[in-house]
């Protein structure tokens, strides 16, 4: 019985009779290997192919033309521009732009101006806008590095007003009703209690294990931005944690299969849990990580510290929640200033059905 060829091995014989084998591997170009298939000298130079990039064909690279669109996406997707960033910020950066490419490829780059890139984000949804900008950001700071443009055509760019408030923060009746459904041992109080005592983002939730805590705090960084945080185990947490068994993972959640979690499988897991505790659509994982930040930020936290704690790299993300925080103890301050004074109240409040005379305080300068 023949025996078959390796994968991705493709062999012919040529017009002298000798037999010729290549390496064909999608997005690569082919590779000559010597010998014959399963041969020692064969197999080596095989694996060895393998393991490196030689070879390797960047889609869209024969059809490109130098400057244009397609040319600085190529030079971009190998930067340190791009690679740099998480897999899933590149992963979602790629789709923007792959899009751009199929409209503009083949246009030079020199050549984007301002009032065309305007004229594509109106054409846009308000998030969808704030997405493209964001992938054509690091691609148009790439082409200006390497001279493919002179003049930046986002400056000045314009996004329509975004009618959202994000994610809906956790209200204190929410996080009971869950509590009464998910007790303290079930993997879905752990998840809970990761999400709210510690306060990080699922694809940092799932990556949480005890090699990261020593002496109660736990030190990691977010996977997203590779920015550090250290974050004190709560009493409340460690009691979560301590009550599920024993287990030699690396991470404290794990799946009924026993496996870890992926980011997203994890989201649509704890989405199950929020359901089954009869919780509203709204009631999201990252609900509780803006809840965990409203509540510090009530109890007086400055932005450095929740900087620190929630290992944001921007000043401005601490200040959308201390600034909330200060307007509401304003208007609370306010409110025993206007009671205190006595403005507008009943003399006599004996029924609000009743005629009253009001007294009116003078304010005196």
């Amino acid at each position: 019985m023949k025996r078959k060829n390796p994968k991705f091995t493709h062999g012919y014989v040529d017009q002298h009779g000798r037999p010729r084998f290549y390496l064909r591997r999608p997005g690569h170009a082919k590779i000559p290997l010597p010998g014959l298939p399963w041969s020692p000298e064969f197999m080596e130079a095989r694996q060895t192919a393998l393991d490196g990039d030689a070879g390797k064909v960047e889609i869209g690279a024969k059809r490109t033309v130098d400057g244009s669109v397609s040319h600085g996406l190529i030079g971009y997707y190998k930067s340190n521009f791009f690679t740099g960033l998480a897999d899933s910020s590149q992963k979602m950066r790629r789709a923007e732009l792959e899009r751009f490419r199929n409209d503009h490829g083949d246009k030079r780059v020199v050549m984007m101006h301002a009032i065309a890139i305007q004229n594509i984000l109106n054409g846009k949804t308000p998030a969808a806008q704030r997405n493209f900008r964001k992938a054509l950001r690091g691609y148009i700071d790439y082409c200006l590095s390497v001279k493919l443009m002179k003049v930046d055509p986002l400056l000045g760019a314009k996004l329509s007003k975004l009618k959202t408030i994000g994610h809906h923060p956790w209200e204190s009746a929410e996080c009971e009703q869950f509590e009464e459904h998910h007790a303290v041992g079930t993997r879905a109080r752990l998840a809970y209690e990761l999400l709210l005592q510690a306060g990080q983002s699922k694809c940092d939730v799932v990556r949480m294990g005890r090699q990261h805590v020593r002496k109660g705090m736990m030190t990691m960084k977010r996977q997203k931005t590779g920015t550090p945080f250290n974050v004190e185990i709560t009493p409340r947490l460690q009691a979560a944690i301590d009550a599920m068994p024993a287990s030699n993972h690396l991470t404290f959640l794990i799946t009924a299969e026993g496996n870890g979690f992926t980011a997203a499988g994890f989201g649509n897991w704890f989405r199950e849990m929020c359901r089954v505790a009869k919780l509203p659509a709204r009631c999201t994982s990252h609900g509780l990580r803006k809840a965990a930040a409203t509540y510090l930020a009530e109890l007086g936290a400055t932005d450095h510290q929740l900087m620190a704690w929630f290992g944001w790299s921007s000043i401005s993300q601490a200040q959308v929640y201390t600034k909330a925080a200060r307007g509401k103890v304003l208007s609370q301050a306010t409110g025993r200033l206007i009671t205190g004074t006595g403005i507008g109240s009943p003399i006599n409040p004996v029924s609000q059905n009743d005629d009253q005379d009001t007294e009116i305080v003078e304010v005196k300068k």
